[in-house]
């Protein structure tokens, strides 16, 4: 890192309140950008959740079974409702299997863990932290040294584009800028799994594109599992080696599909005509789910009727 571990540039933020040694330079700080092992295997077998009481329980999962492979990027779409959060809450450790499995790299997911990683919607950053401190925080949590948790910070900062703010405050960034904290408030762990919920989904749709290209770039050089759960098909298409598409609930999964376009990828690849038609495919495949689940609302509600 050499000067920028030595002197960070600050915006009108007061400055980090570090002291100058953590800011050295130090070669074991460079395990940042080590790339990991080949970990993150994922296994979902036969997994069934049921929410609620006896007597008023909910099939919210229907024996979903799917497998992910060390660094691969699995997006997840479906009709609203349908569980795509549920299955991430699953891998994350929040939630506990009624029926079947899931396993990271061979060991049951029991509860939360510093080898998965999660961003949601909002970027959950500590107000009174600024960027920098935000992003050393886990690994100062792992028990680093100060001197390199700081120095893995300004690594990952540089990585997602923000070194120049390590210094600001979250609430003097944009909504696009805080997500890239959080992007690398969550890599800088070195997680084997990143899961993303909806990540992009408050941003606008020019800034939306921008992080959507951010988050390719930084997958590609560090080859995380990812696991990302979206709305928007064009979302899904753009980073993702395959699509889950889910039913309506209670959710399965209806198809997986590969994506096989080339790599690396612009924005104008929506252009293509490989593109398009799975664009086309999940479309259809979501709707017939949406229009299943209208029907047996209808029908549920005719019977309650007569």
């Amino acid at each position: 890192m050499g000067a920028a571990c030595d002197a960070v540039a600050l915006m009108p933020a007061p400055p980090v309140t570090v002291p100058r040694a953590t800011l050295a330079a130090d070669a074991s700080c460079r395990v940042g950008y080590d790339l990991a092992p080949a970990r993150g295997a994922i296994e979902i077998n036969n997994l069934s959740i049921i929410f609620g009481q006896p007597g008023k329980e909910f099939l919210a999962i229907d024996r979903v079974s799917f497998a992910i492979k060390p660094g691969e990027f699995i997006c997840i779409v479906g009709p609203s409702g349908c569980g795509k959060s549920t299955i991430l809450n699953m891998v994350a450790g929040f939630e506990r299997p009624t029926e079947g499995s899931v396993t990271l790299d061979g060991v049951a997911i029991t509860k939360p863990g510093a080898d998965r990683g999660m961003v949601f919607q909002q970027p959950s950053l500590f107000p009174w932290k600024t960027v920098r401190a935000n992003v050393a925080y886990g690994p100062r949590m792992a028990g680093l040294l100060d001197r390199d948790a700081y120095c893995l910070a300004d690594q990952y900062l540089e990585m997602v584009g923000l070194a120049q703010f390590a210094g600001n405050y979250p609430k003097t960034l944009s909504g696009g800028m805080q997500q890239r904290v959080a992007i690398a408030r969550a890599l800088v762990n070195r997680p084997s799994v990143l899961l993303m919920d909806e990540p992009f989904g408050a941003l606008d749709a020019q800034t939306r594109a921008m992080m959507q290209e951010t988050l390719l770039r930084i997958w590609a050089d560090n080859k995380t599992t990812v696991i990302f759960v979206t709305h928007d098909i064009d979302e899904a298409i753009f980073p993702g080696d395959r699509i889950l598409v889910m039913s309506a609930s209670p959710g399965r999964v209806v198809l997986d599909i590969p994506v096989t376009l080339r790599r690396p990828r612009s924005t104008d690849i929506s252009l293509d005509r490989l593109f398009l038609s799975i664009k086309k495919r999940c479309l259809e495949i979501i709707r017939r789910e949406i229009l299943s689940a209208f029907e047996r609302q209808a029908q549920a509600s005719e019977s309650n009727h007569s």
